[in-house]
């Protein structure tokens, strides 16, 4: 399972890529090993600000639909418009091409308490 050591974490294996002054959301490779294969993706949050821990979209897979949620507050900017078309993209490469959404952080404050690489391992790994 990868984990790249130039992310955050949250506990709900949402993961926070800042690049640019913007942050970049997915799920981790461990979400989407345990979702299994993703099918559809809906967000229909952009334009909107919310608060660290609220639900942004959901994620349907073989297996099952989960809520996907903020690591931090800010503005919901843009849905990767690919994953429309490929939403497999987030099994394929979930840090790369299978971001989901793109924000403008509100609080930077709140990336200091998300999980670094190494706190994420141990949680996935306990």
């Amino acid at each position: 399972m990868k984990v790249p050591d130039n992310l955050r974490f949250t506990e709900n294996h949402e993961w926070l890529r800042i690049e640019n002054g913007h942050g970049y959301i997915g799920v981790t490779d461990f979400a989407q090993s345990e979702l299994g294969d993703v099918v559809f993706l809906e967000v229909e949050t952009v334009g909107e600000s919310l608060t660290k821990g609220e639900a942004f979209g959901t994620i349907e897979a073989v297996k099952t639909v989960s809520d996907i949620f903020m690591p931090v507050s800010g503005e919901i900017l843009e849905f990767n418009e690919a994953l429309s078309d490929q939403p497999e993209l987030i099994n394929k490469d979930p840090y790369g091409d299978g971001w989901i959404v793109k924000i403008r952080i509100s609080n930077p404050a709140e990336v200091d308490e998300l999980l670094d690489a190494d706190k994420y391992r141990m949680i996935t790994e306990a």
